[in-house]
């Protein structure tokens, strides 16, 4: 018989499963949930007390940058957010006598930070949104070094070469080889687009950041509405678990949720999700009296009509933080408003990024106003299996900030009370300040838990029934919410205990999650030839072994 433990009289929040604050026990082995035994192996070789504690599965982060290219060049550039002495993690004896690695944090921590901070929070799993398909290699180095938690990236697909001259071609059959042979070759999980042509157009023009779904990019004889489109209709018929991840045109401009509201439409019906959807939901822009406000109401309601579409917030949290992104001219835009330093970098024949420091000050009507937005967000789709909890780490703010979030959402009483804090222009251009809605455990078990899994098909994760990974969180309850979920009294990932009352016990070493998808071989014969014409890389070196992945760097 395997060794089992027995979570003993927790309350449980597993909304996959319609438990909602149900006290019962909780049985794992060997890394699994299992059912409760019953006759003479109904004795547990471990027994957990966990009377008035709050039992959720473990957290998964399906948006957030903790990897690739643009990552490592945030750490570099922000050398100022890391300095301070108390902005670095010590080395500590694990239970089984082996050492934690030490590390520095500020809104770019270093990978061993990441993997421990994100464990810290009852999270087991997460996912870096944004690495081009050349960074691929480096990625899977770094995500090696992100212990205790499991982890994937998904690929930059939006202004990729190869896939643009076969959407202008007519090439259905292609594209759909093409974005096959692509995600397994980086080991990816899923298709990610970026300001889909307008990123091209911008490193070809100098311009371009307001490009909109009906422009054509140059030298490709293709708008962005038809590169959505292509690749939407291709990762669905793929069957992709998770099978289009959409950064929309024109983030961050004033009246852009016009070309927001467009791009759903453009799914025809297709499943698709739009992410930090809050950088996507402005009014206003040229002629219009309120230059900015918020126009989340009427695209919630578009969401809550479709149901092929689900989203994830981007929240903005007041404080320091790293804008790092895939949208090189959104990178080059932000650079002309702060002015402070700022990179810029062109991925050949794939994409561009830009990465600069950036803080959001509450005082600040901008600022305040992208705040509300995203809460606006979380309240206003009726859904909560469509609405996914992200800071779009580290661009609205760190992924430590989960808990302030989570405790804005279920008080509004604290919501409001921090709404005073704003400039009161704010309570124009947004409704926030009338909302009652208040969210439930069993919501926020669905928006961090539930939901992220199986909007990523992670059908081992995100729920406690019999087969699912035992990544279980045990939170002491509190009134104050943030302080609930800042400090879970235990985690497990996979039946090992991570972490007890705030210190690390374990890490291990975790799984890197990515697809490996079947293709018409025929149809990518001539790819090789197309590669080594385009690239400075030979196409038999670009590929990932499967050896390549999750080297043993526990600790």
């Amino acid at each position: 018989m395997p060794h089992t433990t027995k979570i003993a009289g927790g309350t449980v929040y597993d909304p996959a499963n319609g438990i909602d604050g149900v006290v019962r026990d909780l049985w794992f082995a060997d890394g699994k949930i299992i059912a409760a035994p019953t006759g003479k192996d109904a004795r547990a070789d471990k027994v957990i007390d966990a009377a008035g504690l709050v039992i959720m599965p473990g957290g998964v982060d399906m948006h957030c940058h903790i990897a690739g290219p643009k990552v490592n060049v945030g750490r570099k550039l922000r050398a100022d957010d890391r300095r301070s002495p108390a902005e670095a993690l010590e080395r500590a004896r694990l239970a089984n006598g082996g050492w934690t690695r030490s590390g520095t944090l500020g809104s770019v921590p270093s990978t061993f930070a990441t993997a421990y901070k994100y464990a810290g929070l009852g999270y087991t799993a997460a996912f870096d949104a944004a690495v081009p398909p050349l960074g691929a290699r480096q990625a899977h180095q770094e995500l090696a070094d992100t212990p205790s938690i499991d982890r994937g990236f998904y690929t930059l697909v939006g202004n990729n070469h190869y896939l643009m001259e076969q959407i202008a071609a007519g090439e259905p059959e292609n594209v759909e080889a093409y974005l096959a042979w692509l995600l397994s070759a980086t080991k990816s999980y899923a298709p990610k687009l970026v300001n889909p042509g307008g990123v091209e157009t911008w490193k070809q023009l100098g311009a371009g950041k307001n490009t909109g779904l009906d422009d054509r990019v140059p030298t490709f004889d293709v708008t962005p509405r038809e590169i959505i489109q292509g690749i939407t209709r291709a990762a669905n018929a793929l069957g992709l678990p998770h099978p289009v991840h959409i950064h929309c045109n024109q983030l961050g401009m004033p009246g852009n949720w016009r070309t927001t509201l467009e791009t759903m439409k453009s799914l025809e019906g297709h499943q698709g999700h739009l992410t930090h959807i809050q950088f996507h939901s402005y009014g206003g822009g040229e002629g219009e009296e309120t230059s900015l406000k918020s126009q989340v109401a009427e695209l919630a309601e578009y969401v809550n009509t479709h149901k092929n579409l689900s989203v994830d917030v981007g929240q903005v949290l007041f404080g320091n933080t790293t804008s790092m992104t895939g949208d090189g001219p959104l990178g080059y835009y932000l650079r002309n408003i702060y002015g402070d330093r700022w990179y810029s970098a062109d991925t050949e024949v794939e994409a561009g990024c830009g990465v600069m420091p950036i803080e959001y000050k509450n005082k600040n009507l901008v600022h305040a106003l992208q705040w509300a937005i995203g809460l606006e967000w979380y309240l206003l789709v009726d859904d909560p299996w469509r609405v996914v909890m992200s800071t779009d780490h580290p661009n609205g703010g760190s992924f430590l900030a989960y808990p302030e979030v989570i405790r804005l959402l279920m008080d509004r009483t604290y919501r409001r009370e921090v709404i005073t804090t704003c400039p009161r222009g704010l309570l124009k251009r947004s409704n926030l300040a009338d909302m009652e809605r208040e969210y439930t455990l069993n919501e926020v078990a669905i928006i961090t838990r539930a939901g992220p899994a199986r909007l990523l098909g992670l059908k081992q994760k995100g729920h406690l029934a019999p087969g699912a990974d035992a990544d279980i969180t045990l939170y002491t309850p509190s009134k104050n919410y943030a302080e609930m979920f800042q400090l879970p009294r235990m985690v497990f990932k996979g039946g090992e205990l991570l972490v007890e009352n705030g210190e690390i016990r374990t890490a291990t070493v975790g799984r890197t999650l990515h697809v490996d998808v079947p293709y018409d071989e025929d149809r990518l014969a001539r790819l090789p030839e197309w590669f080594n014409s385009r690239y400075s890389m030979e196409f038999e070196n670009f590929a990932i072994g499967a050896e390549e992945l999750d080297a043993d760097r526990s600790g």
